[in-house]
């Protein structure tokens, strides 16, 4: 046997274990990485759940404020439950606080979990665009 052949058998049975040493050090670094991803995929997944409804909230109580008799904030707290109702994974529990002012829809969103925090605000004009659409109307005549 040459000593080429010689040295290469030698190094092989010296170094057959070093991958399963360094794979026990970086398989639980992978799976960190892996595993925070994960909740901050979920985090910011819910975190546009709860701002799309507080959003649409806001709409609809603009919408809503235009009408003859008004409307209340326990109608719009009631439509954001009914709008986030199953959608959220780490924030199941999110709450609401609505305030109806004379021109105004603002709609607070927040819920914590274990140290973790989302909180979203909207705020809606009530408009008129139908007296805004008569104005121009008159004035074009």
């Amino acid at each position: 046997m040459s000593d080429r052949k010689k040295d290469k058998s030698i190094l092989k049975k010296k170094y057959q274990g070093s991958l399963t040493v360094e794979a026990a050090y970086l398989m639980p670094v992978i799976g960190m990485i892996l595993a925070v991803s994960i909740l901050a995929l979920f985090y910011f997944h819910d975190k546009n759940i709860i701002s799309s409804c507080a959003y649409e909230t806001a709409v609809v109580g603009s919408t809503k404020a235009r009408e003859k008799d008004g409307v209340s904030p326990d109608i719009l707290i009631r439509a954001f439950q009914e709008r986030i109702h199953g959608k959220c994974i780490l924030f199941p529990d999110a709450a609401v606080e609505v305030q109806v002012k004379e021109n105004m829809i603002l709609v607070h969103a927040y819920s914590r979990r274990k140290g973790m925090t989302v909180s979203t605000e909207h705020r809606m004009k009530v408009t008129d665009p139908e007296k805004y659409i008569r104005d121009l109307r008159r004035i074009g005549k």
